[in-house]
């Protein structure tokens, strides 16, 4: 196709005319628009989170915290501290019942 274009180097020559559609054309545009568009969409979303403070633990979350951890394990002390119990029963009614 190119045969009569082409140098004795095998690199074509300036005289070849290339056949684009407008079609063609519109989507080459299109598809440079939108790569560009969502670059510069990235860009600035990189820009916005590098602006924001990153957020703290303040005094009184930390504090909050704490506390409810330590409701937690107490509570969890006084269920085991009652299953404890409850075993205890089943064990003297098992050695009753023998």
């Amino acid at each position: 196709m190119f045969d009569d274009y082409k140098r004795k180097d095998g690199i074509l020559d300036e005289n070849v005319i290339l056949g684009l559609s407008l079609k063609t054309l519109i989507a080459i545009g299109i598809t440079v628009a939108a790569a560009v568009s969502s670059y510069m969409t990235l860009q600035a979303d990189i820009q916005v989170a590098m602006e924001e403070p990153k957020s703290e633990v303040s005094r009184t979350e930390f504090e909050l915290q704490g506390k409810m951890m330590d409701k937690a394990i107490i509570s969890t002390k006084e269920d085991i501290s009652e299953i404890k119990k409850s075993i205890e029963k089943m064990e003297d009614r098992l050695f009753q019942s023998r």
